[in-house]
């Protein structure tokens, strides 16, 4: 095809969309309304509480009446952060906050979950397994670093958490399940 050809061709189709654009009406059916703002009649902004209340209703849970928020509780001590005990134990899905001094060792029940809020942790592992860290998505082998604030699996009894060595200061942990110190 010739180049001439080619340009009257595309200004054709051109011209004969532009025409057609201008002639039908692009805008949705019912959409002429809406501003896209929100806050208007016809898109109102609703509160969390109210669309809690919706869905209680939906689920045949009734109306419900908002509840008003209440101050949090102190967690209570059951013992369990006192580190002085070797043989400290818990087991239960509550998270509890313990203290591991240097030289020991937090040992995870099957199943349990730590956290290390405070300190330098490294994993202890008495086969070559390593403990899943869920939050970075890998799997850290026995004696390399925890990152604080990652939440470790360890679905084996046997594994846990160390204080790194030539570290003085103790580690502060958040445990979920079942767990003991060594």
């Amino acid at each position: 095809m010739k180049s001439i050809t080619k340009l009257s061709l595309t200004v054709v189709v051109l011209g004969v969309g532009v025409a057609l654009g201008s002639i039908f009406d692009i805008t949705a059916q019912g959409a002429a309304g809406v501003t896209g703002q929100a806050g208007t009649a016809d898109d109102p902004v609703v509160t969390k509480s109210y669309v809690d209340q919706q869905i209680q209703k939906a689920l045949g849970g009734g109306a419900t009446t908002p509840t008003t928020p209440t101050n949090p509780t102190a967690p209570t001590d059951n013992g369990n952060n006192n580190s002085g005990n070797n043989n400290s134990s818990s087991s239960s899905d509550q998270v509890t906050i313990v203290t591991v001094k240097p030289g020991e060792k937090l040992i995870a029940a099957a199943g349990a979950e730590f956290i290390v809020r405070n300190g330098h942790a490294v994993i202890y592992s008495a086969d070559s397994n390593g403990v899943a860290d869920l939050t970075d998505g890998k799997d850290v082998p026995n004696g390399q670093a925890v990152g604080n604030n990652h939440l470790m699996s360890f679905p084996r009894a046997g594994r846990g958490i160390t204080v790194q060595d030539g570290v003085k200061s103790s580690l502060t942990v958040m445990v979920r399940g079942g767990y003991s110190i060594q």
